[in-house]
């Protein structure tokens, strides 16, 4: 997508996770919620996040997520929400993809598209992200 990249950094907390449904010897599911603060190009303290994920007996898994944010994004304030999808290998690497909820941007970032990325390794206290935007 054609737009204005940006970079920066977050971190997250208030990690609660708790199992959905029985523990098995085979996939288990589970729902998390945290709060993630971002610097850089996305200015945003603590967002709203949901994940549901899906770990696998080999120790790796995969996640979808959503995220609200309010904030700022190069100057620009208004609020947005994420969709994100990743993954986990066994080392606790995190992978993830996300996009802008066609239609959820409000303020100055109505109409607000994009797409982006981040990788996590064990023990970051800040994870590096990239964000490429557009406003229709």
């Amino acid at each position: 997508m054609p737009g204005t990249r940006t970079t920066g950094h977050f971190t997250f907390a208030d990690w609660k996770e708790h199992p959905v449904g029985p523990d098995t010897t085979g996939a288990r599911l589970a729902h998390a919620s945290a709060t993630n603060t971002f610097t850089g190009g996305v200015e945003a303290a603590g967002t709203l996040c949901e994940y549901s994920i899906v770990y696998l007996p080999d120790g790796t898994g995969t996640f979808t997520g959503m995220e609200l944010l309010t904030g700022r994004i190069d100057g620009r304030e208004g609020a947005f929400a994420l969709e994100e999808r990743g993954t986990f290998d066994a080392d606790g690497t995190v992978r993830c993809v996300f996009e802008v909820v066609a239609g959820s941007g409000t303020g100055e970032l109505t109409g607000l598209r994009g797409s982006g990325g981040f990788t996590a390794r064990p023990g970051e206290k800040e994870v590096a992200y990239e964000f490429t935007y557009a406003r229709e």
